[in-house]
């Protein structure tokens, strides 16, 4: 035994292990949260996530999983909703902010880069938490990227990766049946057909966010008649 264990409890610190018990209990609180996928199909990225919705008289389109950062990126978060919006709302002023000073867009990759040195200072400073949520941050920037930023603020590019409850079984399905260049409703038809078989409940158009970022498009959030076709 350590001598006063519980002192590596309270901040960010590393214990005699080099585990950071304040970063590894925000991973926990992603892994309870709603699964969301992000893929790379064909000239395209796109987000399917599932927006957990536990109380019975909530108004479904208030809840929001699936976010435009900037006309040629989008976002979506898993783990504590305050933590998520706070940081899709950061990515959002980065980008704007860069737009306004260079007059162009900021790459998917430099502002993946951005939000996870960001994240990286609440892992370091006390009187700060690190933030419990993963965010999934993709666009069109000399092709699709992708990218997952984890609360210990790491970031790794992906074809196709999952966050929250679901991840360890959506990423044996992806990895079983996801295919480079798939098109476009294959590709969303995939993500879909995982939160299937990831969701408690059944999936309805309620439930279910979809974004996308097609190669010479805006970003778009898919409404309740375009869902259908994938349910």
């Amino acid at each position: 035994m350590y001598p006063n264990v519980q002192a590596y409890d309270r901040g960010v610190m590393f214990n005699p292990d080099g585990r950071l018990f304040q970063v590894e209990y925000a991973k926990e609180a992603v892994r309870k949260g709603a699964t969301s996928i992000g893929l790379i199909a064909k000239d395209s990225v796109i987000f399917v996530a599932h927006k957990n919705i536990t109380e019975p008289l909530a108004i479904s389109s208030t809840i929001q999983k699936v976010f435009r950062i900037d006309s040629h990126i989008g976002g979506t978060y898993s783990g504590m909703v305050a933590d998520g919006l706070h940081l899709i709302d950061f990515a959002r002023g980065r980008a704007q902010n860069h737009r306004l000073i260079y007059d162009d867009v900021k790459s998917v990759e430099a502002l993946s880069r951005e939000a996870s040195a960001y994240m990286m200072q609440a892992t370091q400073y006390g009187g700060l938490r690190p933030y419990a949520v993963s965010l999934l941050v993709g666009g069109m920037d000399n092709g699709p990227k992708l990218f997952e930023i984890e609360p210990g603020a790491s970031f790794l590019g992906y074809k196709a990766d999952a966050i929250g409850s679901g991840k360890k079984i959506a990423t044996e399905f992806l990895m079983k049946e996801y295919k480079d260049n798939m098109p476009f409703d294959d590709a969303v038809s995939l993500g879909v057909k995982i939160l299937k078989k990831i969701s408690e409940d059944k999936l309805t158009v309620e439930s279910l966010d979809i974004g996308y970022i097609r190669d010479g498009s805006e970003y778009e959030l898919m409404d309740m008649d375009e869902l259908k076709n994938y349910l």
